[in-house]
C-alpha cells in the first residue's frame, strides 16, 4: 500500500476485470541495406497488435478439507460487545443503528464472539440499506463527511470496538481504504449498496499469503494482500464491523454468500485449534446496573477507570462516555470549555447533540438491552433524591441495582494507581513547559543569527561604496594630474602606486556554526515531592463538580440506602459506620471553607442595617453643626477685633488731626503778631465725642469646655456631648468615618450570617469568602487595596478591636456582642484607635497611618454607599461685617474650604449657607448670610 493519493489507480484483479490498454501502432524502420535490390524496394509499415495484461497471479490456494473438530458455538454479536445504538434484527443477520436523538452522527460498531489465531478463513458483509435520517442545518458544516460509512476488519478482544481507530485493530472501508490506527491508503475500489464484501484473514504459516488481510468484492478480489502490522502479528483477532447511517447483513458460515475464486473456509466453521470463542451470556444471567458513591475530587473517575479494566463488560453510562464516542466518530467540539468532569459542556454547534436528547434515548434503551451497565453521576448519586430518581428509572429493567460506596482511607493499589497518573501528568507538564522553553531559545537564536548576517552585510555594502568613492576620488585627481601636465607641455606619468590594478576583495570565511547541545537536550524528569506522595487522591485541572453545584448540594450528601431501591449496598474501602462517620466529618469541615451560594440577608440584618444608616447620618449631622457654630464663633470674635482696631484706627487719626490743626493756628498768629495783624480767634468747638464700642469684658463667660484630649473615652456617658456641646466624634476625619462604617459592617455581617445560615455546624465566615458575602449583604464590592493593605487578613488586622480570625479555621468573629444598648461604642472604638494611631505617627511609626484611597464621597447613606460622607474640617471662615479701611484681615482665613451642613440645616437659627465656590461670603448686616441664590 501507499500513502493516500490524490488520483486512485486502476488495479487489475481478474481477466473479466481487466481492460485492455490502448497501444500505439508502431512502424518498423527500414532494414539495413544487404543488396541493391533490398534499396530500392521501400519497407512496408508492420503494426504490431494489441495484447491483453496478464491478471496478477493469485497465490490463494482452495482450502484443504479440515480436519478434526470445529468450533461448536455460532458466531455472533453479542450485546455487550456492541454499541448501545446498535439493534440487532432477530432473523437474518442484521445490524442497524438507531438515528434518533442526534444518534445519527455516532458511529455503530460491533466485534464477533470468535477470535483467529491461526489458519485462513473468511466472513462476509452486505451492505443492504443506506438511511437519511433528518439533519440539523448546522450539523453539514460541523459533522465529519460522509453521512454514511462502512468499515470491516479485524481487532483484538480489549482494543476499541472503533475498528481502526487504534494500533490494534485494522480494517477497509467502503472508500477504498486500509486503515490502522487512524492512517489510511488507498488500496481497493469503492463498493456500495447491494455489494457482498468478503474480508479473508490468512493466519496460515504455510501459505505464501501468511499473516495478510484481504478483500473481495461481489466475489472477486478487490484488494491485493495487505501484511499485517506489526502489533497484530500473534494475536487473536475477532471480525469487527462499524458503520454509520447504514443497514447490513453478516455471513460467518458456514456457506459464503458468493464464492471466491478459490475455495475458503467461514469463521463459522473454524477449527477449534484455530479459533477462540467467548460464549454467549446464559439467558438466566442476572445483568447488574452500578451506582458508584463517591466524594467529588477524591478518585471518583480513577476508580472508574480502574473498575472499567477490571470488568470490561460493564458499559459506562455518563456525559463523559458519550463524549468520548463523538471523539472516536469523529465529531469535533466547536467549544473547549470543561468546567467539570461529572457536566462537561458538549459545545457540538448542533442542536440534537447540545441539548443532551442523546441522553434521553440511551436512557430509553439502556434498561432493554442485556449488558451491565456502571451510571457514573457524581452529584446525583451521592444526594439521596436524585438518587432515587435514578433508580426508579431501572426498576422494570429486571438488572440488579447496586449502590457502590467508596468514601474513607483508599487501598495502597489506588494510591499508587494515583500517583502514577499525578506523575504522568507532572511529566507531560514539564516537558511542554521544555518544548516552549526550547523553541524560544532557538527562536530567540535565528533571531541573533538574522542579525548578525544583517549586520555583515550592511558593513560589506558600506566597504563596497566605501571603495567605490576612492576609486571615483582617485579616478578625478589623475585626470586633474593630466591636465596640469598637458597644461605645462609634459607628459604625464603614472605612478606605480596608480598603476596597480585592483586588489580582489578577500571573501571573508563564514564562521562556523556552532551546534546547540541545548537543542538535543531531553526534557529534564520530574518526581513527585514529599507533599505529593502524602495525597492519597491526585488533583486534577477540571473538578468533578463545579464551584455553584458543588457548594449549593454538599450538605445533602448521604451515604445510599437499602430502602432507596436498590437490591445490595456493597463498601468497598470502608464499613459502613466508618464510611457515615467519615462523611460527616468531611461536610463538618466542607461547610467551614465552603460559602453558601443562596443565602439571602435577614430581617433582622436589615433593620439592623437601616438603623445604622438613619444614626449614622444623624451623627454626620451632629458633627456638621457643631462645626458651623465653632466657625460662626470664630467669625464674630474675628469680626469685632476688626471693629475695635478699627475704633481705635478712627480715634488715632481724629486725635493726630486736632494736634495738627491746634499747631496750624498757634503759627499763624505768631505769624499775624510779627507783622502787627490781629487773628480773630476761632471759636472752638468741642469734639463730638466718638461713639465708643461697648467695651467688652476681658475675659469673656465661655461655655463650659473641657480638654478633649484627656478624656477617657470609654468613661464618656454621652458621645454627642463630651462638654460644650462638642460630640466624641468632632474630630473625626474621612478615614476615621471610613474605618467606623467598615468595622460596623463586619460585626454585622459576622452576626447575620449565624442567623441566616441557620446552622450550627458553620462557626461562622471563612476568611477567603469575606468579600463574598460582603457582596451579597451590602451589594456593593470590598476590595482590600482600598484600604492600603494587600490581604484581606492585613484589613482585620486594623480592626482587631471588633473582629477577628481563628488561627485553626481561619473563621472571621465578631469581638462585640449581638445587641447593647448603644451604637455609640464603635465611635469609642474608632476614637480610641484615632487616638493610638496619632501617637504612634508623632513618635515616628509612619506604619499607623491609613493609606486610605480618597475617592468621590456618595451622600452617606444612600444604597449601595460605599462610604459614609464625612465633614470637613473648616478652620477659618469669613467675618459677617465688611472689613474697616484700615483693619488686619487674618491669613488664610478667607481661602478655608467650605462645608456643606446636612438637610434642613440652613433653616435653622444662625446657620448660613456657604457657596459652591468653596468661600463662605458675607452679607451687609451684621451676623447676617446672603441666601444661596444672591451668589
Amino acid at each position: 500500500c501507499r500513502p493516500l493519493p490524490t488520483t486512485r489507480p486502476t488495479i487489475y484483479f481478474s481477466p473479466a476485470m481487466a481492460q485492455p490498454a490502448a497501444k500505439k501502432a508502431k512502424t518498423d524502420e527500414e532494414e539495413a541495406v544487404k543488396t541493391t535490390e533490398e534499396v530500392e524496394e521501400k519497407a512496408e509499415e508492420k503494426t504490431e497488435e494489441p495484447k491483453e495484461p496478464e491478471p496478477p497471479v493469485e497465490h490463494e490456494q482452495d482450502a484443504k478439507p479440515v480436519k478434526g473438530p470445529k468450533i461448536t458455538e455460532p458466531v455472533a454479536f453479542h450485546t455487550p460487545d456492541t454499541t448501545m445504538n446498535v439493534m440487532q434484527g432477530l432473523y437474518g443477520n442484521i445490524l442497524m443503528p438507531l438515528t434518533d436523538g442526534g444518534l445519527q452522527y455516532f458511529v455503530a460498531a460491533a466485534r464477533g464472539s470468535a477470535g483467529l489465531k491461526s489458519g485462513r478463513y473468511a466472513f462476509e458483509v452486505k451492505l443492504i440499506e443506506i438511511m437519511n435520517p433528518a439533519d440539523d442545518p448546522q450539523a453539514r458544516q460541523r459533522m465529519p463527511q460522509p453521512r454514511h460509512s462502512l468499515r470491516v476488519g479485524f481487532s483484538t478482544a480489549s482494543s476499541s470496538l472503533f475498528v481502526g481507530e487504534t494500533e490494534d485493530s485494522m480494517c477497509f472501508d467502503m472508500e477504498g481504504a486500509f486503515i490502522h490506527n487512524k492512517t489510511k491508503s488507498i488500496c481497493s475500489q469503492k463498493f456500495g449498496v447491494d455489494t457482498v464484501v468478503a474480508v479473508v484473514l490468512n493466519l496460515d504459516a504455510t501459505s505464501p499469503n501468511a499473516n495478510t488481510i484481504s478483500l473481495f468484492s461481489n466475489g472477486m478480489r478487490a484488494s491485493q494482500p495487505q501484511p499485517l502490522p506489526d502489533s497484530l502479528k500473534g494475536k487473536t483477532l475477532f471480525p469487527t464491523v462499524a458503520f454509520k447511517n447504514v443497514t447490513v447483513h453478516y455471513n460467518f458460515g458456514p456457506t459464503m454468500i458468493v464464492d471466491l475464486p478459490f475455495s475458503c473456509h467461514t469463521l463459522g466453521s473454524a477449527l477449534a485449534k484455530d479459533a477462540v470463542v467467548n460464549p454467549a451470556p446464559a439467558k438466566d444471567a442476572k445483568h447488574e446496573v452500578v451506582f458508584p458513591v463517591c466524594l467529588p475530587d477524591e478518585g471518583t473517575f480513577d476508580w472508574l477507570d480502574m473498575f472499567l479494566e477490571k470488568n470490561p463488560g460493564h458499559t459506562e453510562l455518563s456525559d463523559r462516555a458519550i463524549l468520548q464516542w463523538a471523539a472516536q466518530s469523529g465529531i469535533v467540539k466547536a467549544r473547549g470549555v470543561k468546567s467539570s468532569n461529572d457536566k462537561p459542556e458538549f459545545g457540538f454547534g448542533v442542536t440534537a447533540l447540545d441539548n443532551h436528547s442523546i441522553k434521553r434515548v440511551l436512557q430509553a434503551i439502556a434498561p432493554l438491552q442485556e449488558r451491565d451497565y456502571i451510571v457514573m453521576e457524581v452529584k446525583s448519586n451521592i444526594i439521596t433524591d436524585e438518587r432515587k430518581e435514578l433508580v426508579s428509572k431501572w426498576a422494570s429493567s429486571g438488572l440488579k441495582r447496586r449502590a457502590q460506596v467508596m468514601m474513607g482511607e483508599p487501598p495502597a493499589a489506588f494510591k499508587k494507581r494515583s500517583q502514577e497518573l499525578a506523575l504522568k501528568e507532572k511529566q507531560e507538564q514539564s516537558d511542554l513547559e521544555f518544548k516552549v522553553k526550547l523553541a524560544e531559545t532557538k527562536k530567540k537564536k535565528e533571531l541573533e543569527k538574522k542579525q548578525k548576517k544583517l549586520e555583515k552585510e550592511k558593513a560589506k555594502a558600506l566597504k563596497k561604496q566605501q571603495k567605490a568613492q576612492e576609486a571615483i576620488k582617485n579616478k578625478l585627481e589623475i585626470e586633474k594630474k593630466k591636465k596640469e601636465a598637458a597644461a605645462k607641455g609634459e607628459e604625464y606619468v603614472e605612478e606605480e602606486e596608480e598603476k596597480k590594478e585592483e586588489e580582489p576583495e578577500e571573501e571573508e570565511a563564514e564562521e562556523p556554526e556552532e551546534e546547540d547541545e541545548a537543542m538535543d537536550e531531553d526534557p529534564p524528569t520530574v518526581q513527585l515531592t514529599d507533599e505529593e506522595k502524602k495525597l492519597s487522591f491526585r488533583q486534577g485541572t477540571v473538578p468533578d463538580l463545579t464551584p455553584y453545584n458543588m457548594n449549593t448540594s454538599f450538605i445533602k450528601f448521604a451515604i445510599p440506602e437499602k430502602d432507596e431501591g436498590f437490591d445490595e449496598v456493597t463498601f468497598e474501602w470502608a464499613k459502613e459506620p466508618k464510611c457515615k462517620e467519615f462523611l460527616k466529618q468531611w461536610i463538618q469541615d466542607k461547610k467551614t471553607t465552603t460559602r453558601v451560594e443562596d443565602l439571602q440577608p435577614g430581617d433582622w440584618f436589615l433593620a439592623q442595617w437601616k438603623d445604622w444608616q438613619k444614626i449614622l447620618q444623624s451623627w454626620h449631622s451632629k458633627q456638621n453643626i457643631y462645626k458651623a457654630q465653632v466657625a460662626k464663633k470664630a467669625a464674630d470674635k474675628v469680626a469685632k477685633q476688626a471693629k475695635r482696631a478699627a475704633a481705635a484706627a478712627a480715634k488715632e487719626h481724629k486725635a493726630k488731626a486736632a494736634v495738627a490743626k491746634k499747631a496750624a493756628a498757634e503759627k499763624a498768629k505768631k505769624e499775624a503778631a510779627e507783622k502787627g495783624e490781629t487773628v480773630e480767634a476761632e471759636e472752638e468747638k468741642e469734639d463730638e465725642p466718638m461713639e465708643e464700642p461697648e467695651e467688652e469684658e476681658e475675659e469673656e463667660q465661655e461655655d463650659s469646655k473641657v480638654d478633649f484630649d484627656k478624656l477617657d473615652v470609654f468613661g464618656i456617658e454621652d458621645i454627642l456631648d463630651v462638654g460644650g456641646g462638642e460630640p466624641l466624634f468632632s474630630t473625626f476625619s474621612f478615614e476615621d468615618w471610613t474605618m467606623m462604617s467598615l468595622r460596623f459592617e463586619l460585626h454585622l455581617l459576622a452576626h447575620a450570617f449565624k442567623r441566616d445560615v441557620n446552622d450550627p455546624d458553620r462557626m461562622g465566615i471563612h476568611l477567603e469568602h469575606l468579600s463574598f458575602y460582603y457582596q451579597k449583604y451590602y451589594k456593593k464590592s470590598m476590595n482590600q487595596k482600598f484600604y492600603g493593605v494587600e490581604t484581606m487578613q492585613e484589613l482585620l488586622d486594623l480592626l482587631k478591636d471588633t473582629v477577628y480570625v481563628t488561627k485553626k479555621t481561619k473563621v472571621v468573629e465578631a469581638q462585640l456582642p449581638t445587641e447593647f444598648e448603644s451604637l455609640g461604642v464603635f465611635v469609642m472604638l474608632t476614637e480610641e484607635a484615632r487616638r493610638d494611631r496619632v501617637r504612634r505617627v508623632d513618635l515616628g511609626d509612619e506604619t499607623a497611618r491609613l493609606k486610605l484611597q480618597n475617592p468621590s464621597m456618595p451622600q452617606a447613606g444612600a444604597p449601595g454607599s460605599l462610604l459614609p460622607r464625612p465633614a470637613l474640617v473648616m478652620s477659618g471662615i469669613r467675618p459677617a461685617t465688611p472689613p474697616v479701611p484700615g483693619a488686619v484681615r487674618p491669613a488664610g482665613a478667607w481661602q478655608q474650604p467650605a462645608f456643606r451642613p446636612p438637610a434642613g440645616a440652613w433653616q435653622q437659627p444662625g446657620s448660613f449657607r456657604p457657596p459652591m465656590a468653596g468661600q463662605v461670603r458675607p452679607f451687609g448686616n451684621v451676623g447676617g448670610w446672603r441666601a444661596p441664590t444672591a451668589w
